[in-house]
């Protein structure tokens, strides 16, 4: 045990992160660190390399999560995920956004699972630190390869975070008359796992929906970056209410808003009870919401959860649960 157990908002949530860990046989955080370090895991790591500016609070909280996926004996990732959703829920602050949300993702590593979107996609980068990690780890575990992309508004954003990240990007054309959409061109800017990640740049919500019915997407998460209003939260409640109305599966998962946030429907200051218009949004499509922001950590802390953007979170969570995975079926 190396480093020291210090963390964000510590006195606040020791008492729901202790209870976690003796429900699940362990004593304390230290006792977790020890679980990972003897199957060879290092969660604390996988964390701060998923998004370099997370807070010590998400690090430790991977670690509790970690420690009670292996104690439960989760060989399957997808279970070690949900698992590992326990110990994040454990470090909310009692009474916060998050606290009320109930957050944890397992989904990803599921077979019936094709893709993966981040419906907010170049937008932010955080959406490249998670989609990374997701094209680094999940199939690791999966017989059939989770197929992972980037959907957000711009075609020239869309080309320069793909030549960046080593993504590809495709780019497409959508016909206003007939609604078809075209694959223009294709471009990968690696030849690793990263170029697997399909990344495109739409010009409006139609050829944002488009682009999910073209990749089959049944999961995605939407972000509050950019341009929330004008694109991802309206294209996730078109496509959603589409393929409800086809018979097919899509969990939608709405990231960010909460007090603090921007765009109040009524623009007035009206404290913690306003959530604002995006949060709005997010609740009207979702069927699971995160609290704060799909990148920025503070954000994410400030709704009583973790110090990590909740696209990174996801990538992480898809990590860690891997690892947990593999480490039990050595």
């Amino acid at each position: 045990m190396i480093r020291e157990v210090k963390f964000e908002s510590q006195d606040r949530r020791m008492k729901q992160i202790l209870a976690a860990l003796n429900e699940n046989g362990i004593s304390s955080i230290e006792e977790a660190n020890e679980i990972c370090e003897k199957a060879g895991l290092d969660p604390y790591m996988t964390c701060e390399e998923t998004q370099r500016i997370c807070f010590e609070n998400a690090k430790w909280a991977y670690v509790v999560g970690s420690a009670i996926a292996l104690k439960k004996g989760c060989k399957n990732a997808a279970d070690a995920a949900e698992a590992i959703g326990i110990g994040l829920q454990a470090f909310c602050i009692p009474g916060s956004v998050a606290d009320d949300r109930k957050v944890g993702i397992g989904r990803l590593l599921r077979e019936e699972t094709e893709c993966f979107a981040f419906l907010a996609g170049h937008e932010s980068f955080a959406a490249a630190e998670g989609a990374i990690k997701i094209a680094e780890m999940a199939n690791k575990v999966r017989k059939k390869p989770l197929r992972c992309i980037l959907n957000g508004l711009g075609k020239d954003a869309a080309m320069i975070i793909s030549r960046i990240n080593g993504f590809t990007y495709v780019q497409t054309q959508f016909d206003y008359f007939t609604g078809e959409l075209k694959v223009v061109k294709t471009k990968a800017y690696s030849d690793g796992p990263r170029a697997k990640v399909n990344c495109y740049g739409a010009d409006d919500v139609r050829e944002g929906v488009a682009i999910l019915w073209k990749e089959n997407v049944d999961v995605s998460i939407t972000g509050n970056s950019t341009n929330p209003t004008r694109f991802q939260h309206p294209v996730a409640g078109t496509y959603k209410k589409e393929r409800v109305l086809a018979g097919k599966p899509y969990f939608s998962v709405a990231s960010g808003g909460g007090t603090g946030r921007t765009l109040h429907p009524d623009n007035m200051a009206a404290g913690p009870a306003s959530y604002g218009m995006t949060d709005t949004l997010g609740r009207m499509h979702s069927d699971a919401q995160f609290a704060g922001s799909s990148s920025v950590p503070a954000h994410v802390e400030m709704m009583g959860f973790l110090g990590i953007g909740n696209n990174p979170m996801v990538g992480c969570t898809v990590a860690c649960a891997v690892n947990v995975a593999l480490a039990l079926n050595k």
